[in-house]
Parts: C-alpha cells; structure tokens; sequence
C-alpha cells in the first residue's frame, strides 16, 4: 500500500496524536484490504474514469488496457460474469475486519479512539462508495459495525475533492 510509508512519515513529524501504526488491529486491517477489494475490484474499477480529469481518462485506459492485455470493458463483463464467486471470496475477509472492530467498545477498531486503521478501511468504503453504490451496500451490510465506523470517520471525509 503506497499511503503505509507516507503515514509512518506522519508518524514521525507529527506524533500526536498518533496514528497507532504499530497495533496489531492497524496492521492486520491494512493486510486485510487487498482480501476484501481483489476479488471484486473489477466488478466496479470501469467506473473509475467517471470521475477523472478528461487528460486522465485517456491514460487510465491505455495503461489498464495494457495491464489486463485486452480492453477493460472486456474485463468488466468477465467481472460481472463471476460477480457471485467474487463477493463469496470478500466476506471471509469482511467478517474478520467485523470481528476486529466490534472488539472493542466504539465506533472505532481501538474503541474510542480513531487509528490509521479507520482510515485506510473507510478510505475503501468511501472509493467503493464513489464507484458503485451497490457495491459499497453490499460491504456495509455484512455487519452493522461497518456504517458506525463509516458515519464516525465522515467528519474526516467531509471535504469533497
């Protein structure tokens, strides 16, 4: 994860509050993510260009369209074609990071108190959320837990860019 080295630089400049990068919750969540997004991720990476500068969209498909070695909609159809196996594949996941926040007592996976590991899992919800509604209703109804963290960090999301 590429925000994992610059959030340890904020660690260091600015240690309070602290991030909590070294908590076991905080580390498992940030190894949990690629769990959860891989196996849909296709199912709702299309609508990225949606929301991208015109002089971007152009570079996000050449450079998908390289990496997947055929045009992304034929990789979305592929995605949506095994929809089902893909969700079954993430809620393992899910419930695991649903274990880990309801540990505690809060809205947050150290209870009370907001960690990176809030951040990086509501960062997944909010990309989610911005891609493909249904998408981000199907992560947050696999445990009530996930909307109370969501509606917690919002204040931190607040700011539309």
């Amino acid at each position: 994860m590429d925000s994992w080295p610059i959030a340890h630089e904020l660690e260091k400049r600015y240690p309070s509050p602290s991030l909590h990068l070294d908590d076991p919750i905080t580390v498992k969540i940030r190894d949990l993510i690629g769990s959860i997004l891989n196996p849909v991720i296709l199912q709702f990476l299309p609508y990225v260009p949606d929301h991208l500068p015109e002089r971007s969209r152009e570079w996000f498909y050449e450079s998908r369209n390289a990496a997947f070695g055929k045009p992304i909609s034929e990789v979305h159809k592929e995605a949506l074609a095994n929809a089902d196996e893909g969700w079954k594949q993430c809620y393992e996941p899910l419930k695991e990071a649903a274990d880990l926040l309801k540990k505690h007592d809060g809205p947050f996976f150290l209870g009370q108190t907001v960690s990176y590991a809030d951040f990086i899992f509501t960062s997944m919800l909010f990309f989610v959320k911005l891609l493909d509604e249904s998408a981000f209703d199907k992560i947050v109804s696999q445990d009530p837990a996930f909307s109370k963290l969501y509606e917690a960090t919002s204040q931190w999301f607040a700011k539309d860019n």
